[in-house]
């Protein structure tokens, strides 16, 4: 198999096992018993992951979705809220407005929060507007929204939420496999994920976690046929594993082997503790070459990372990117309104040795601008 020219480092898609490479070069057929069985112990490995009580599985069930993360998004908003039902969005990233976005293009009736994209959306606003505006049913909030980086404090709007009676959604795309996160500690009623996030699988689809009972009233709500999440779970329980549609099955066996290898890693929480190492290491190598990070300590997420473009230097991002590039990295451009900045994903099959690779190719790069403009650290 050939070696990539670069690694990934982006908060997905992201660099990934020779294990899971190796996964998708066997075909299967979508109504063989071997290709569902792999997608019911999916299934099923999903909600046990989601669960702090084993004992509640019965209590939750998982469904996949073809697509990016953001279909699973948009079948969730257009499928469990009811005609008549109003949705409320926290946002504070490009992310969190997607999901208002998709309210709004459905034509759910919806109203958004919206806060600086390096602050923390405040559970007690949304206890203001919650009593202001009855008419809201459900309450969504992204919890690693990768704009920059920031972890949202999904606990405290739960909590705000499920006090005032609302069904409670959160976009975990980036955070579940690799941040613990637990649905029945937090009362989510569904969560939705991506295949080629914190557990390392491959682009092609999406899945979500919820309470079955929920899920269950979701019938006839849908607007929209393929992206139907009721349908989508009716046939897969109904049908042991079979999708309503052709299934993305090479995908599917890579995330197969991509949960093996979580396991094998020592669960979410070992891989958290890579995520973190990783993030730490390489924000520390930046300082120490004139970068500084958006974020303070508190807010950051182990997933992406946002940094500052220097100020006063010849620095231009496309010719960073460039540089890193040509030497085997491959990072993010920003997505702020405001800052200036990039981002450097820490998730991935990423561990120290890539991490001081890359700051060694960093430096190179600061010491050819010196050469051509003041100091990044002057």
């Amino acid at each position: 198999m050939n070696e990539n020219k670069y690694l990934l480092l982006t908060p997905g898609p992201l660099t990934t096992t020779a294990g899971v490479k190796e996964a998708m070069l066997r075909d299967w057929c979508t109504w063989d018993r071997d290709y569902n069985d792999v997608v019911e112990e999916l299934r099923r490995g999903l909600v046990e992951m989601a669960l702090r009580d084993r004992a509640e599985c019965a209590n939750y069930t998982s469904v996949l979705m073809q697509g990016s993360g953001t279909f699973a998004v948009e079948s969730v908003i257009g499928s469990v809220i009811p005609r008549g039902g109003k949705l409320a969005v926290l946002s504070n990233g490009a992310y969190g407005r997607r999901i208002a976005e998709i309210a709004g293009i459905l034509k759910i009736p919806a109203v958004e929060l919206r806060f600086d994209e390096c602050e923390r959306p405040d559970a007690a606003m949304l206890a203001e507007m919650l009593a202001d505006d009855p008419a809201v049913t459900h309450v969504a909030v992204v919890h690693c929204e990768t704009t920059t980086g920031i972890l949202n404090d999904i606990e405290s709007v739960g909590r705000v939420a499920k006090s005032c009676g609302k069904k409670f959604i959160v976009d975990a795309m980036s955070s579940f496999g690799g941040i613990s996160l637990y649905m029945d500690d937090l009362d989510i009623d569904f969560l939705i994920s991506s295949a080629n996030k914190c557990i390392e699988g491959v682009p092609g689809f999406a899945f979500v976690i919820a309470k079955r009972a929920e899920l269950a009233e979701c019938g006839g709500r849908a607007r929209s046929l393929s992206l139907d999440l009721y349908s989508q779970w009716k046939t897969m329980e109904e049908h042991r594993g079979k999708w309503r549609f052709t299934s993305p099955t090479h995908v599917v066996v890579a995330f197969a082997e991509a949960m093996r290898e979580l396991k094998e890693e020592g669960g979410v929480v070992a891989r958290n503790m890579r995520y973190t190492a990783n993030r730490d290491m390489l924000i520390r190598g930046m300082e120490e070459l004139g970068f500084r990070a958006l974020l303070p300590d508190e807010l950051r997420s182990p997933v992406i990372t946002s940094f500052l473009y220097p100020e006063g230097v010849g620095f231009d991002f496309t010719d960073f990117y460039e540089s890193l590039k040509r030497d085997g990295y491959v990072i993010y451009p920003g997505k702020l309104s405001e800052r200036n900045t990039f981002r450097i994903g820490n998730i991935g099959d990423i561990r120290e040795e890539q991490i001081t690779g890359l700051l060694a190719a960093v430096e190179r790069y600061v010491k050819r601008l010196e050469n051509e403009a003041p100091s990044l650290c002057a």
